[in-house]
């Protein structure tokens, strides 16, 4: 049960980014086993997937 009053500090405690734009939106996509073990053995795997994705994009629009 919330607390009465509600936490009168709450911006003190909210999540920051020092990313220009949030990264609130998701997609998923299939891959095959072998591929998924691949990438999840990268140190920092979601940011290494991000990276590729936006290298990818900027050679599309190149």
């Amino acid at each position: 049960m919330p607390r009465p009053g509600g936490n009168p500090d709450l911006v003190a405690h909210q999540f920051k980014t020092d990313r220009p734009e949030p990264l609130s939106a998701r997609i998923q996509i299939r891959v095959t086993e072998r591929m998924k073990e691949q990438v999840t053995a990268v140190p920092n795997w979601q940011e290494f997937v991000r990276e590729a994705i936006a290298e990818k994009l900027l050679e599309r629009n190149s």
